[in-house]
């Protein structure tokens, strides 16, 4: 494959369906909203306890709530660059999320396999809807943009469903000079 058109490597690649399969087999229900809502509360976790991303993923500011556009995309249709990590089936007007091989940990460090383990365990249990609520306080990045850019109202009466905000994850550690340096650092190398 051209690497012009590539925009994961296959260490990304590997990373992400590996977490959306560690996701799957340690959730009970898990629909494409919810599933989008615990990779994007991976990263903030990671960024604030760390100052480095889970995933690294390019979240925007969308109805129900930060959203990476490309894995929106790759979960709403048949999984292209996840293929070997998840399958997609729908029964009754409801799709469900499978995995197609066993969670390997190889692109994980203890941090994260830690991480991992206390997101299931604190958010495992809550709806989409409930953590479309909790990405969607005031005072969290979604909500701040969404008004700083005047669309908030717009996204809160369902008049649009999407934005091309980017959700700025280094204003999480804004005001924590060591992990803001470790965030720029990561960024840079990655």
């Amino acid at each position: 494959m051209n690497p012009f058109y590539t925009k994961y490597t296959s260490e990304q690649l590997d990373k992400i369906g590996n977490t959306i399969i560690f996701l799957i087999k340690n959730i009970k229900k898990l629909p494409k909203t919810k599933l989008l809502k615990l990779l994007y509360i991976l990263d903030e976790k990671s960024i604030q306890r760390s100052g480095t991303p889970f995933l690294n993923l390019n979240y925007e500011v969308w109805k129900f709530g930060p959203v990476d556009k490309d894995i929106f995309i790759e979960l709403s249709d048949e999984p292209a660059l996840l293929k070997n990590f998840i399958e997609k089936k729908r029964e009754n007007d409801k799709v469900s999320f499978f995995a197609k091989s066993e969670f390997c940990d190889d692109e994980f460090s203890n941090n994260e396999l830690r991480l991992l383990q206390e997101v299931v365990n604190e958010f495992g249990n809550y709806t989409a809807k409930e953590l479309v609520r909790y990405t969607h306080k005031e005072g969290t990045l979604w909500h701040t943009i969404a008004k700083e850019k005047g669309v908030l109202e717009d996204l809160e009466a369902e008049k649009i469903n999407a934005t091309e905000f980017d959700i700025d994850l280094s204003l999480l550690i804004q005001h924590d000079n060591r992990k803001k340096q470790i965030y720029e650092e990561y960024q840079l190398f990655n």
